[in-house]
């Protein structure tokens, strides 16, 4: 099993850009990335995807996870390669999208609700659990579903999930969340996505320390 190991973030923050467009790609991720962002997800069910992917690989300074949200099949896993993306996140579990992204070096978060997906992902070689929707599950589903996991995986709580609610979540050990809505929504400019990004790294902080 080739587990490709969560990369270290000062913020491990996966802003979620869905819907996104090419032509928007550069301004809004710069903003997130000026802002502390590192890790950038544009599902594929945005326009035009691979090449956004491919706009914010090229820009993103080293060190940047960049990559694809929605991932639903091997071909698209090639697509990802293709264009320089490293992350792949699906919304289900599928054990040969996640070990072929695992084998092209890539970190893999597939989305999961259960013990049973949990422990398949984990065999399969995720890298991390994407629990979704975290606003069903709440902290306390999680706790219980994470008792039985490996404890190398990296849990990230997403869906329903902003800066207001960070607290609830560092209370069960839960530090890495994806960020949708409540970071950008379509049609939303670089500005609006700046001011958005600095008040939830400044939350984060507030909640899990400044000197992390």
């Amino acid at each position: 099993m080739n587990r490709i190991p969560f990369p270290t973030m000062k913020y491990p923050l996966i802003a979620i850009l869905r819907g996104l467009k090419p032509a928007e790609t550069e301004g809004v991720v710069g903003a997130l990335i000026e802002h502390g962002f590192t890790a950038i997800e544009i599902p594929l069910n945005s326009p035009d995807p691979f090449r956004s992917i491919e706009i914010a690989v090229k820009m993103a300074p080293e060190g940047c996870l960049i990559g694809a949200g929605t991932v639903l099949t091997t071909d698209q896993v090639e697509q990802l390669d293709g264009v320089g993306g490293r992350l792949m996140v699906s919304p289900n579990v599928e054990p040969e999208v996640i070990s072929l992204a695992a084998a092209k070096g890539m970190v893999t978060m597939p989305g999961v609700f259960t013990p049973t997906e949990a422990l398949a992902a984990a065999r399969a070689g995720a890298t991390g659990l994407k629990f979704f929707p975290a606003s069903v599950l709440g902290p306390s589903g999680i706790q219980a579903i994470r008792a039985i996991l490996p404890s190398e995986l990296e849990i990230a709580a997403v869906g329903g999930v902003s800066e207001t609610n960070f607290g609830d979540y560092a209370k069960i050990g839960v530090k890495s969340f994806g960020l949708g809505s409540s970071l950008y929504k379509p049609g939303m400019g670089a500005a609006e996505v700046a001011e958005r990004a600095r008040a939830t790294v400044e939350a984060y902080d507030r909640v899990y320390g400044a000197g992390r």
